[in-house]
């Protein structure tokens, strides 16, 4: 698989455990080429000044365990990292060749990988706008995929955020698991600082009667729910329009969702979130989309 992309596996360190922290690189190589560097503030628009006042995030299952078209895929997401510049990126099923590329090409993100080996997520953050001061990976005691949560302790504007993202357990028959899981990120979401504003977003695999029966805390949000259900980016895992993956049937699902917990003490500035789209429904010129998943974009207005 790294041939796909012609960049080299990072060296390996030590061996997970139940709770680690996760791997953050340091300093770019001084070769690399930056896809995503920000735009100059002297040739920015009177319209992107304004958006300077809002944090924007993207989540998206890049589906890095499909090698065909990888090189162009993970081009075709940078593609969009330029379009949109979001601040924060929550990754799912990455693989080492995949993210190697993406460190050589989105310099100006900082990266924190939740895995070494195999598959795993990631979380990139804008280096001019986000600042990062701790994180973590949370191992799922039972998970038989190789699933964890990754949390990343940041700052923006100086607003306190807790970031995490996940890749749930997949397929129909696992949604014990799933809702174990699910239930470990609720119960981080609800017992963090009350200063701070939580974000989750990634590939739960959730279906709506799972997560009706865990159920979600007071304080907590469906993103998609709380910007009126609009139908346009419901479905993030849609075969009647993405045909990357052979379906013989037609399976519309809600698997990506993105949750947020606001602070809970008074007088704490709230991230309040405005916009919510789905990317990456462009057919790249291979003939294929960036990923068999669409990814969601969405922007808050720091309050």
């Amino acid at each position: 698989m790294e041939k796909v992309f012609e960049v080299e596996d990072s060296p390996k360190s030590e061996t997970s455990s139940k709770s680690k922290k996760s791997r953050v690189e340091g300093e770019p190589p001084a070769d690399c080429i930056d896809l995503t560097e920000d735009i100059p503030a002297s040739a920015r628009k009177p319209s992107e000044e304004e958006d300077n006042s809002k944090l924007s995030l993207i989540s998206w299952n890049v589906d890095g365990l499909d090698t065909d078209n990888l090189a162009e895929r993970a081009r075709g997401l940078c593609s969009y990292l330029v379009l949109y510049t979001p601040d924060v990126v929550f990754l799912q099923e990455l693989i080492p060749p995949y993210v190697q590329y993406l460190k050589k090409r989105a310099v100006s993100y900082l990266f924190i990988e939740g895995g070494e080996e195999g598959y795993f997520t990631g979380i990139m953050l804008k280096r001019s706008r986000v600042q990062l001061a701790g994180s973590e990976i949370v191992t799922f005691p039972t998970t038989q995929m190789m699933r964890n949560l990754l949390v990343a302790q940041v700052e923006f504007k100086g607003q306190k955020l807790c970031l995490m993202t996940s890749h749930f357990e997949s397929c129909k028959g696992h949604a014990e698991e799933r809702m174990k899981q699910l239930r470990v990120v609720m119960q981080r979401m609800r017992e963090a600082p009350d200063t701070v504003t939580v974000l989750f977003g990634g590939d739960t695999n959730l279906r709506d009667p799972e997560v009706a029966k865990v159920g979600l805390p007071s304080g907590v949000y469906d993103l998609w729910e709380k910007l009126g259900k609009q139908e346009h980016c419901r479905y993030t895992w849609d075969t009647k329009a993405n045909n990357n993956k052979a379906a013989k049937y037609v399976s519309r699902c809600r698997f990506d969702r993105i949750y947020i917990r606001p602070p809970t003490k008074d007088g704490v500035p709230h991230l309040v979130p405005d916009h919510m789209a789905l990317v990456g429904l462009e057919k790249l010129d291979c003939g294929r989309y960036t990923s068999d998943h669409w990814g969601i974009y969405c922007s808050f207005t720091a309050g």
